[in-house]
């Protein structure tokens, strides 16, 4: 089990502060995006991939994993059957507000869907995002992006678009992953593995150390900590583990592990990786079994697809140990209420917050330089101006709260 040190206490204005009200008339759902077939592989590669000067023939690496699956990625089914879920629980909590799908590279664009909203008369959208915790390219760069479409389609001054805050720690994320975990644990013991035997693998997408380091408002940065990319993935998985003791006094070892580097091999990216710690469970003979648990991912698409139900499974069994695979909250109706949630938090003031973990709060409003790092990119002045003015929204809001 990992530790690092922590950063700002939980009970601060920096993870409790929350934007005004506002009245909100369209949602944008916005995703990562993924190919439609295999003609569409690489051309969404370099899409993924501007502005590195990669060429085609190292992208070509990375396109096998698509078309091994066909060439399409599953993850515009998922988002189109969790909007599909959503518009339902929104009408069913009679909040009438459409919801407009983009993504950040590939069709349906953020820019068509910002098009199309403000084509059918609406002007303040409320940004929706499939990534769960606070980093550059899991926050911020959704931010940029919504900055981007704005001045690209013109839009700047007519349309805006706020984000949800991170929700890694809302229930409605964690405990379907609690359930799932538990029958995957379940599942190995009628095949008579013990708890002591069994590691459990909490697995997320690898970042620059420097992006990791760089995650959460400047005031939160302590060194060592890993940022708040680092500590949110911690506490989401303290709390998993927690939930399952109540009925389980008996667990087993659990770690955060990492999976889908890329990059150049000169820069450091957070480790360890989940084939990695496989094989050393392995030869250090600890083990007879993993469950891993992609507790960084929002659906099943691509990267848990390949690189855990392939690659890491493949991985286990070369070393003769069990492996089980938890799902990720993807469509689970508590998970399609929490989005609900973090809709109507942003509607309505009073409306209560769900949060768990040991990590407290996260913000409605990022915070001074949050998320920044040598790996951003530069913001855009349409993203700046309208963060600068959610921020004073915000610091008035929680200066009229705490006074």
């Amino acid at each position: 089990m990992m530790q690092r040190p922590r950063a700002v206490d939980p009970a601060s204005p920096t993870h409790t502060r929350r934007g005004e009200a506002t009245p909100f008339d369209a949602i944008l759902f916005s995703s990562f995006g993924g190919p439609d077939g295999q003609e569409d592989v690489i051309p969404f590669l370099r899409n993924v991939t501007r502005g590195r000067g990669i060429p085609d023939e190292r992208l070509e690496e990375v396109a096998g994993h698509y078309r091994a699956l066909g060439g399409r990625s599953p993850i515009t089914a998922q988002n189109e059957a969790m909007i599909a879920a959503l518009e339902q629980e929104l009408a069913r909590r009679e909040i009438d507000l459409p919801v407009y799908f983009g993504n950040r590279n590939w069709a349906p664009y953020n820019a068509d869907a910002v098009r199309a909203l403000h084509a059918d008369g609406h002007r303040h959208a409320l940004g929706l995002v499939t990534s769960a915790y606070s980093s550059y390219s899991s926050c911020r760069q959704y931010r940029e992006d919504f900055g981007m479409v704005l001045e690209e389609t013109a839009l700047a001054g007519e349309v805006s678009i706020d984000k949800v805050r991170v929700y890694f720690n809302h229930p409605g994320f964690l405990e379907p992953v609690v359930d799932s975990l538990g029958r995957a644990l379940a599942s190995l013991a009628v095949q008579g593995h013990d708890a002591e035997r069994v590691a459990v693998l909490f697995s997320t997408h690898s970042v620059p150390t420097a992006m990791a380091a760089a995650s959460g408002p400047e005031e939160t940065r302590v060194e060592g900590s890993g940022g708040w990319y680092v500590e949110q993935h911690l506490a989401a998985c303290r709390w998993v583990m927690d939930q399952l003791h109540d009925d389980s006094p008996e667990l087993p070892d659990w770690q955060l592990v990492y999976q889908s580097r890329s990059g150049a091999p000169h820069t450091p990216w957070l480790e360890p990786d989940v084939n990695d710690v496989i094989a050393q469970l392995a030869a250090d003979q600890t083990a007879d079994a993993v469950v891993v648990v992609p507790i960084g991912f929002v659906t099943d698409h691509v990267e848990v697809v390949w690189d855990l139900d392939t690659e890491a499974k493949e991985t286990a069994q070369e070393h003769g140990l069990a492996f089980r695979r938890v799902a990720t909250s993807g469509e689970n109706p508590r998970f399609i209420a929490a989005l609900a949630d973090l809709i109507q938090e942003r509607l309505d003031a009073d409306f209560p917050r769900r949060v768990v973990t040991d990590f407290g709060g996260t913000p409605d409003v990022c915070g001074v330089n949050c998320c920044v790092g040598r790996m951003c990119r530069p913001t855009t002045s349409a993203l700046d101006s309208a963060q600068d003015v959610e921020r004073a929204r915000a610091e008035a809001v929680t200066a009229g709260t705490s006074s």
